[in-house]
């Protein structure tokens, strides 16, 4: 038996793992089962801790289909609310560390409910996202996908993506074109991919296929790179704050001027319960 809680971000929603209040790891087959949407719990991922070492409070972050991810911005507030609910962090602000490394977070109100989240570090070049047949900075590139060629633009907030600014995303069948993205030989590891739609300079419209996942109704680390890459293409001011429309509501992101980009977004308790495989 496995005790579980449940929390979206915009309706992202994570299933929040506790070893400190369950015996067994979750092994690759239960963490696809629980996410499962009509035959298990359903969520896009499972969010696993906190592990205490060294004094530092870590989360481990899994996709539905069981692989581990480096980061999630939605991820981050989600696990920083029940960390403030079930009373392991007391401050108004701390650090969390992730696969990627440390962020810092800041609650906004008693209830955490609302918090700002520095995501660290910005990078935007091949090497950072482990493509292949490119050097240096790939922003505004121009390669062929799915029968058609995208300019394309790669930034890492600790994991890969790449943004695609088009207009009628609306219209775009993500399920045909995802996929050749998420796979594509350029991307050994596989990518996360953005499809933006600029409103004016300071709103973008974006819809994402996550890697590993699908098409998500809310990705905190791809409104935070499609914010950077939308600033390098000349779209958005840096150092202001951008509102990032996506189908599961807004996020506020700003690309600061030492590189990092800063989210500020809520997070909200759905249930929690026991399963039992």
């Amino acid at each position: 038996m496995v005790t579980l809680k449940k929390y979206h971000g915009l309706g992202n929603d994570y299933l929040i793992y506790d070893p400190n209040q369950n015996r067994e790891l979750l092994q690759e087959r239960q963490i696809q089962l629980l996410c499962r949407r009509n035959t298990g719990v359903g969520a896009d991922g499972i969010l696993s801790g906190p592990v205490f070492e060294n004094e530092k409070i870590k989360v481990r972050i899994f996709n539905p289909d069981g692989s581990e991810a480096e980061r999630s911005g939605n991820g981050i507030r989600i696990f920083s609310k029940y960390l403030k609910d079930a009373g392991y962090v007391k401050e108004k602000c701390y650090e969390l560390w992730t696969k990627a490394g440390p962020v810092q977070v800041e609650f906004l109100d008693e209830d955490a409910s609302r918090m700002k989240v520095d995501m660290g570090y910005a990078a935007f070049g091949a090497d950072s996202i482990h493509a292949v047949g490119f050097e240096g900075d790939m922003i505004n590139e121009s390669v062929f996908f799915c029968d058609n060629f995208y300019n394309i633009t790669c930034v890492s907030m600790g994991n890969p993506h790449c943004v695609v600014f088009t207009e009628g995303i609306d219209t775009l069948d993500l399920g045909k074109t995802g996929p050749g993205f998420e796979h594509h030989p350029l991307f050994p590891d596989r990518i996360n991919t953005e499809f933006v739609e600029v409103i004016d300079e300071h709103t973008l419209k974006m819809r994402v296929w996550e890697r590993g996942a699908g098409e998500t109704i809310s990705c905190g680390t791809g409104t935070c790179a499609s914010t950077v890459a939308a600033v390098l293409n000349g779209y958005c001011p840096r150092g202001e704050e951008i509102a990032i429309q996506i189908r599961g509501g807004v996020l506020y992101d700003t690309y600061l001027e030492n590189g990092d980009v800063v989210m500020r977004g809520p997070a909200v308790e759905v249930f929690h319960g026991e399963w039992r495989e």
